[in-house]
């Protein structure tokens, strides 16, 4: 598993970012991950599961024992590696395109997993985007509302779905990040969807504990994946992730291994938290 200190200068121009042109690639585990059945028989969707933290998640889950359905916007040569990898692993896979910010897309993905797998026990709220502005008055209606989109009302479409299909013992797990914690000048819209999704996990965790169901969050800091390069310039791409303690950006696999534990039974007594996996950036949680 690699972790490289720097990444090479790079820009992508369009969103969310293709990982078969980054340099080096992100290393989501593919090559070293070894599960130990912690997710057998379980059933996963995976939002954003392309590419990044969500493909690192659906491999992860695979080696597990899951079978993984993953939801993704278009980037479909990302999304065949996914599949390619998930089924490697020995498992069911169901790639799933589409806007999932559409309700109707948003309750299909959750209607065709269910269709394939005949059941749903593992929902992962991973999909974003962020468009970085110095200025608030650069900060147009249009981005507000994109961003909350794919963000915030993306996350609330494809929960509400799945709800009916989720029972005891169940586990529902958002992306958040660090931003929500610490801020981030250039991203306000960004992090105020990151702040969102906390209160989003804290507030669901509380309303459907009676049900047996687990809701937590994992709030990644500076993580190499598709969407550095397609929202930084090729400068500030060099330098991403520096600035941590550890000195370096992470890896999706380092992260992946969070939301194993957090979707696990080895989590059993935890909900309505956040999880900070950031390279030793000490937060307000």
């Amino acid at each position: 598993m690699s972790t490289p200190k720097k990444v090479p200068a790079q820009h992508q121009s369009r969103q969310p970012g293709v990982e078969a042109h980054m340099e080096p690639r992100p290393d989501s585990g593919a090559d070293d991950y070894v599960g130990s059945g912690r997710l057998k028989g379980k059933v996963a969707l995976v939002t954003g599961g392309d590419s990044g933290i969500g493909r690192a998640i659906a491999v992860a889950f695979a080696r597990e024992g899951a079978d993984v359905a993953f939801a993704y916007l278009d980037e479909h040569e990302d999304a065949k590696e996914t599949e390619r990898l998930i089924e490697e692993a020995g498992q069911g896979a169901l790639a799933l395109p589409g806007d999932i910010a559409d309700v109707a897309q948003a309750d299909k993905i959750v209607a065709d997993t269910v269709a394939r797998f005949g059941r749903l026990d593992i929902l992962i709220n991973n999909a974003a985007e962020q468009h970085p502005q110095d200025d608030i008055e650069d900060v147009t209606p249009d981005q507000v509302e994109a961003t909350f989109r794919t963000n915030v009302f993306a996350m609330f479409h494809v929960t509400r779905a799945a709800m009916p299909h989720l029972g005891k013992g169940a586990s529902i797990l958002n992306t958040t990040s660090v931003t929500a914690y610490r801020g981030s000048a250039h991203l306000l819209d960004y992090s105020a969807t990151k702040g969102a999704i906390v209160a989003f996990t804290r507030s669901l965790a509380l309303q459907v504990v009676k049900r047996g169901i687990r809701v937590n969050g994992v709030a990644p800091g500076p993580i190499w994946t598709p969407l550095i390069p397609s929202t930084f310039t090729a400068e500030e791409v060099s330098e991403f992730g520096s600035k941590t303690p550890m000195g370096r950006p992470g890896q999706p696999f380092e992260v992946a291994s969070g939301y194993v534990f957090l979707a696990s039974d080895a989590a059993s007594y935890i909900t309505g938290q956040i999880l900070h996996i950031n390279g030793g950036e000490v937060v307000n949680a």
